[in-house]
């Protein structure tokens, strides 16, 4: 089992689900995070001032997977959230040991 988190751009995020939705895969966590890579903020102009923004708004994404749907998981985020333009967002995949779901005691895979 994996854990992808994918930081993306907020207006992205029904696009994805919808992706993600089409390949089964049905739960994911959404939190609205702010930060920055790259481009670093951007300057803004609000009733004749400008002002930096250094942490631009984004939303990060948190998937438990089985092994075998990671690839076609990750594919959906790429071609469902990427536009090619800086600030697209990132993917991070790490392994996921166990997962117990609460209310039944099923453990692994049949958790997820």
């Amino acid at each position: 089992m994996k854990m992808i988190t994918a930081v993306i751009k907020p207006f992205k995020l029904d696009d994805v689900r919808d992706a993600l939705a089409e390949i089964g895969i049905q739960g994911m966590t959404i939190t609205e995070v702010k930060g920055f890579g790259r481009q670093k903020g951007h300057t803004e102009l609000y009733r004749g001032a400008e002002y930096v923004v250094d942490f631009v708004p984004k939303v990060k994404l948190e998937l438990a997977v089985r092994d075998e749907q990671v690839d076609a998981a990750v594919e959906a985020i790429i071609g469902s959230a990427g536009n090619g333009k800086i600030g697209d967002g990132k993917i991070f995949i790490s392994a996921l040991e166990q997962v117990v779901r609460i209310r039944t005691g099923e453990t692994g895979g049949e958790a997820i």
